[in-house]
């Protein structure tokens, strides 16, 4: 027995505590409709403040601005929702109901999360619309102009398959020249020392040193010193050629690490069977690597999608160096939104693709735990 206990005496009952309250209502419930009361009102600031900025809208812009002032007003039905579970929670308290209070209480406290996660939610949008049109709506004239969208469209899409076919041409690059670099660092034992030398300084020198520059000095570099081969290669070649050196650094770890994350077993197993060491990479480890190095590996593809976008550094008109110099003509910004928004529609579906691949490995890893 230890010290502090008591041991009950046949006959006598035990004697109990009191029931405790559930925890109050009120702290939670006023901090959402003081939060609510905010939102709703930078909201209307913000809504009023588009509203002069373009000046005796039409009917649609006009329905528009109406729907998101209802919409802003989302927050306020959770808030008063949770107010009036205080005045029932102290009711059921007061008549010693703690079980339906609890219950009352875990549902206010609930929808107090609930509208201050919408009112944050309307703070942060109806921040960044006043932002857009601060200053008589001198950010929104200077990067969103309709008339600037319509005549710069055009050109700077079809510049922009420049972009995708030196990042395309590149990621099939980077795939090969990664996994080569990848193997040379993880050749075992003294006659692959000065190839694992290679390769670390290779992935080490890469990875610290910036793609553009990387870009400059191969575009310009190379085509003065009249390398043999090199010299031939138009602009975009060049461009798929140095994306192809930074980005195999990064490519090589990524393989490394998914070569190494498999288990000894499998290598031992396959070596027992009579396979070489390079029999044992190719049909046994890299293909059980590839699987679950696919999403990093395609992290690192939106990394150089988006990086192609410095290609104009050596001479090739992108996107980029397209939106620029209609920029220039016309004083405004809005043909570089034009670009921002094309990489926008290409990258967020292949990040969606990479959530989707990391949700199903997990699964599929927990599974198999089980």
């Amino acid at each position: 027995m230890t010290e502090g206990t008591t041991l009950a005496t046949p006959g006598v009952p035990i004697a109990r505590q009191p029931p405790t309250p559930p925890p109050a209502v009120t702290p939670l419930a006023t901090t959402a409709i003081v939060v609510t009361v905010a939102a709703t009102g930078l909201a209307a600031v913000a809504l009023r403040s588009v509203y002069e900025v373009i000046g005796d809208p039409p009917l649609l812009v006009q329905l528009l601005l109406w729907v998101a002032g209802i919409a802003a007003l989302l927050p306020v039905v959770p808030a008063v929702r949770a107010a009036g579970t205080v005045r029932e929670r102290a009711r059921l308290v007061s008549a010693a109901e703690f079980a339906p209070a609890r219950s009352v209480a875990a549902a206010g406290r609930e929808r107090a999360s609930t509208a201050m996660g919408y009112a944050l939610a309307v703070l942060l949008v109806a921040a960044l619309v006043l932002f857009a049109t601060a200053n008589d709506g001198a950010v929104s004239r200077t990067f969103l102009r309709w008339e600037f969208i319509q005549e710069s469209w055009r050109d700077v899409t079809v510049a922009f398959w420049v972009n995708i076919e030196v990042a395309v041409g590149a990621q099939l690059v980077v795939l090969v020249v990664g996994l080569v670099v990848a193997v040379m660092r993880l050749l075992p034992g003294p006659a692959g020392r000065p190839l694992r030398a290679i390769a670390i300084m290779y992935v080490d020198g890469f990875r610290a040193i910036p793609s553009i520059i990387v870009l400059y000095m191969v575009g310009f570099g190379l085509s003065l010193a009249q390398v043999p081969v090199i010299k031939d290669l138009s602009p975009v070649w060049l461009a798929i050629v140095a994306l192809t050196l930074t980005y195999g650094a990064y490519v090589a770890e990524v393989y490394r690490a998914g070569i190494e994350a498999i288990h000894p077993s499998q290598w031992a197993a396959a070596r027992s069977l009579g396979l070489s060491y390079g029999m044992t990479l190719r049909t046994v480890i890299v293909p059980q690597a590839v699987r679950r190095i696919v999403p990093p590996l395609l992290n690192d593809f939106v990394g150089l999608q988006k990086d192609t976008a410095l290609i104009g550094v050596m001479g090739v008109t992108d996107a980029f160096t397209q939106a620029r110099l209609v920029s220039s003509n016309v004083f405004n910004l809005t043909p570089v939104i034009v670009v921002a928004v094309l990489f926008v529609i290409i990258t967020i579906p292949q990040a969606r693709f990479v959530d989707k691949l990391l949700a199903r490995e997990q699964s599929r890893r927990g599974g198999r735990t089980a």
